[in-house]
């Protein structure tokens, strides 16, 4: 098998979304490496639609302590509708991955305090020192966020390959206007998501478990 295909599935293979980050800053040089690996991705007539909004950590800390206050209060509006429900095997998965979350750190079945503790986690990016928000143009539509998505997973990719740990977040896009506000995102975007980003800490529980992913023959027809 091809030597890149092998350094391809061994960035792959270690990526995973995590959700205990140490303190210690990313150097700038490491995020601009990140940042420029990313933008290699290919995009619709080559648009190139995402804007990143990188914090430092105590931009981040600012942030999260608006976006936490924001969420207790059940406020969501985000830019593009979340999905309108989970069915089938979507569900079956998505409760499989927030069950191996709650027994990792510890969350028994009708520990509400428990889930929401944790849940609350994605508004201080799991401790990360750094985020970086992901918008597009609103008039690109769904051509756009599809577009964002690749280089979400390349920003991901290249950041493994640096050593730097990574999450992908869709719920700060429920307080898109607190997002909006605070790092002066235009009204003419859509905030899509944040990738939290640092230095993992090994030992935290919530970084001891991993997903799986489905079989071929699930995700393919053949013709």
């Amino acid at each position: 098998m091809s030597k890149n295909i092998d350094a391809l599935n061994k960035l792959l293979d270690g990526r995973y979304s995590c959700r205990g980050f140490l303190k210690d800053e990313v150097p700038q040089g490491t995020i601009e490496a990140i940042v420029r690996t990313a933008q290699k991705v290919p995009s619709w007539c080559n648009s190139q639609p995402w804007q990143l909004s990188i914090c430092a950590p105590d931009t981040t800390k600012e942030l999260a302590k608006a976006l936490t206050e924001a969420a207790k209060g059940g406020m969501h509006a985000p830019d593009v509708a979340f999905p309108e429900r989970y069915q089938g095997i979507y569900k079956e998965r998505r409760s499989t991955c927030g069950w191996q979350l709650y027994d990792a750190v510890g969350v028994v079945k009708g520990d509400r305090d428990g889930s929401f503790k944790q849940m609350m986690e994605n508004y201080r990016f799991f401790g990360a020192p750094h985020v970086a928000i992901v918008s597009t143009p609103k008039e690109l539509g769904a051509y756009g966020v599809l577009d964002c998505g690749a280089f979400v997973t390349a920003f991901t990719l290249a950041a493994q390959g640096l050593g730097v740990a990574t999450i992908p977040q869709a719920a700060i896009a429920g307080m898109c206007s607190v997002v909006r506000s605070m790092l002066k995102i235009g009204e003419d975007r859509d905030i899509l998501c944040a990738i939290s980003f640092g230095y993992e800490d090994k030992e935290h529980p919530a970084n001891q478990f991993r997903t799986t992913r489905a079989e071929l023959d699930e995700v393919v027809a053949w013709h």
